[in-house]
């Protein structure tokens, strides 16, 4: 009866840590993008380099730079991976980036886009949107 205890014990825990390093995977690039849309706003051009590749780092900074006359915010935020493409994962958000401008609100529907995302050096980093 122990061994069959011990035994269980030991397939539940294996179970539990299989599950949490399959959902911490396909999270992570739905993160990435999340955070990307968050230095966005907080317009932190140093971090930025750092959550994108470097094939789009330099329209990243661009939409960074886009943003200095008004002030940004984030509403209702979610990101989710759809599926992949090659290497790249595919991900989805919903929610708005909120623009104002002499007291002057324009909300850009973030769902319009779905955002490539690689991993690179171990890192998941947002790469473009289609």
């Amino acid at each position: 009866m122990r061994k069959l205890f011990s035994l269980l014990l030991i397939v539940f825990i294996a179970n539990l840590l299989l599950t949490a390093c399959a959902s911490s995977g396909s999270a992570a690039p739905a993160q990435a993008v999340e955070t990307y849309w968050n230095v966005i706003v907080e317009k932190d051009a140093e971090r930025l380099p750092t959550l994108v590749c470097g094939a789009y780092e330099e329209e990243a900074l661009t939409v960074l730079d886009s943003l200095q006359a008004v002030t940004a915010r984030l509403e209702n935020l979610s990101c989710s991976q759809t599926g992949t493409d090659g290497d790249k994962a595919l991900v989805n958000c919903t929610g708005d980036m909120v623009l104002t401008y002499d007291a002057e609100d324009q909300n850009i529907d973030l769902s319009v886009f779905t955002y490539e995302v690689v991993k690179e050096g171990g890192d998941w980093l947002v790469c473009g949107a289609r």
